[in-house]
């Protein structure tokens, strides 16, 4: 297991054993926290980057410790990107008789419990990595046979050709169950000596007093709803680097800390962003074409707004298919609901046979980057470096991610290889999505059709099949700025746009008891995630910080 190739000091290996030892719940609850926007305005954020605990007198006398752990390397974040560094590293070092101590840590409960991706994987970056991945296993099951582009009117869709040399030729690639290859991925990292922690969530970033980075520390736990400490808290880890290499996936939240201490994007475009919405459903076998591929654009958005569908027939053993949409976060119109669109988009006439008959087995949400190559930050600062969906490596044209995130991986390790071993090594846009919303009063509510519950599905009963879990004590990982913002601003603006943009239903305006006037209302423990509020809440007020380690969705292969 994990902990046998570790060789932590007695202490702190007692430490991480406690963080392991405590229980989450086991069943996801929807119960509703919130405070009413008054006046006065009653606190809703009761998290410590907010409010610090220094000025909290529950928290006078508590043991705040923590351990401390040396690596050579430390990578935050378990996909694609971070795996294929971790995997790169142990390589060479095997290569050169070196030895490298590689730590990863990953806030999901498991490798690629939070991964979600269409995917249409292009092989070129697992070939330089494993050329012998099809002996190891890996779970490329579905090579492309077949691949249909369409523009989308509201009853009939208009074929496009797809020509040899245009960017979103798939022949040659693989569709696959993202979540599965990431977990692949981690075993074979393992099995290189690669320590990986799943469900420690790096919460912070630690400086030495140069201003460089000097590691990350995973995140305190035993915290109840309201900020104090419980009986069981125990304070983070802190692993300490060399190198720090930062693979959180698209809109990290520590990566932004670092855009703004070391002004990486000073010399980039804003970054643009996506919400993609997945279901995976299993068909009728007579419908089932192994190895299609099909893309649309255009209905149910209008012309005003960027988006687009997949729709994947995979060959699992069973008639699966891989079916999705995605939303420029660019959108104006604050009434958009980006959830409801997808379920519209389905009773579409050319996609709805499809879907008929069959049965959804699973869903999820993420965002992702749109910004492309004028988008990309600076990649490097004093004791670390981005790789990965975290800084933006995806190919837009392409429609694909996976292959550049992985290449970004090796290449940072080979350039951190050649400078681990030469022994001395010291550590040292357009407007953004979220200001492109028009007020409420210059738009027009949409009026979205009822689901049906065959095809098209209403919001708790999607979260449901995520399989999300957050420990319900814990203080909410939504944090505002400003408690007043939410009513005072986004919704006398806005009508609230969170309520909609939101695919899991964390965010609600609910009535106050007065009857009059509207209070926020953060579920927390439904968040998926994908950081679209992070992105899209016009005001800027929220900030995404990570709940204790292994809450979050539960995806399985997507």
């Amino acid at each position: 297991m994990l902990f046998s190739r570790c060789p932590f000091p007695s202490r702190a290996r007692q430490c991480f054993h406690a963080l392991k030892s405590i229980k989450r719940d086991c069943l996801p609850s929807l119960h509703k926290a919130g405070w009413a926007s008054t006046a006065t305005v009653p606190r809703i954020t009761t998290h410590y980057t907010i409010h610090p605990r220094d000025k909290d007198k529950r928290w006078e006398g508590v043991n705040m410790e923590r351990f401390a752990e040396e690596a050579d390397v430390v990578i935050v974040g378990g996909g694609p990107a971070g795996l294929s560094a971790a995997i790169r590293l142990k390589q060479l070092a095997a290569e050169q008789g070196k030895e490298i101590r590689v730590c990863l840590v990953e806030k999901a409960s498991q490798i690629g419990a939070h991964t979600l991706s269409g995917a249409c994987l292009e092989p070129r970056s697992l070939e330089e990595l494993f050329p012998d991945w099809k002996e190891r296993g890996a779970p490329l099951h579905t090579p492309v046979t077949e691949d249909k582009f369409g523009i989308l009117t509201k009853k009939y869709r208009i074929p496009v050709p797809i020509l040899p040399g245009l960017p979103m030729v798939n022949h040659g690639n693989y569709i696959v169950r993202l979540g599965h290859f990431v977990r692949w991925l981690g075993e074979q990292a393992e099995a290189l000596g690669v320590e990986l922690y799943p469900g420690y969530a790096a919460a912070e970033v630690l400086f030495h007093e140069d201003g460089s980075v000097k590691g990350i520390a995973t995140n305190d736990v035993g915290i109840q709803k309201d900020g104090a400490p419980k009986a069981t808290f125990e304070r983070g880890l802190e692993l300490h680097a060399k190198v720090t290499v930062f693979a959180e996936g698209c809109h990290g939240h520590l990566a932004k800390q670092l855009y703004t201490k070391y002004n990486l994007r000073e010399k980039c475009q804003a970054q643009s962003y996506g919400i993609g919405l997945k279901e995976l459903w299993t068909i009728d076998e007579k419908k089932w074409k192994p190895g299609r591929v099909e893309h649309t654009v255009g209905w149910p958005l209008d012309r005003h707004t960027y988006g687009g569908s997949f729709l994947y027939h995979l060959n699992e053993g069973e008639p699966l298919v891989a079916l999705g949409f995605v939303v420029g976060l660019d959108y104006q119109n604050p009434y958009l609901n980006p959830f409801r669109e997808f379920q519209r988009w389905k009773h579409h006439p050319t996609i709805a046979p499809t879907l008929e008959g069959g049965k959804r087995i699973a869903y999820g949400a993420r965002a992702l980057n749109e910004g492309g190559l004028q988008s990309i930050p600076k990649l490097t600062f004093p004791g670390g470096l981005l790789i990965g969906c975290s800084p933006g490596l995806m190919n837009v044209p392409k429609i694909k991610g996976t292959h550049t995130a992985m290449k970004s991986g090796m290449l940072a390790s080979e350039a951190i290889f050649n400078q681990l071993t030469n022994e001395n090594l010291q550590s040292k846009t357009i407007g953004p999505d979220f200001a492109q919303l028009k007020p409420a009063k210059d738009c027009t509510p949409i009026e979205y059709p009822k689901p049906d519950g065959k095809i098209s599905f209403d919001l708790l009963s999607s979260v449901a099949l995520s399989g999300t879990n957050h420990e319900h004590d814990q203080p909410a990982h939504l944090t505002l700025k400003d408690d007043s913002i939410p009513v005072s601003r986004n919704l006398a603006m806005f009508d609230g746009p969170e309520q909609r943009f939101c695919p899991a239903g964390v965010y609600e305006y609910i009535p106050l008891e007065t009857g009059e006037g509207s209070r926020l209302q953060i579920n927390a423990q439904n968040c998926v995630h994908c950081k679209t509020c992070d992105i899209k809440d016009p005001s800027q007020n929220i900030n995404w910080v990570v709940p204790e380690g292994g809450g979050g969705p539960a995806y399985n292969g997507m």
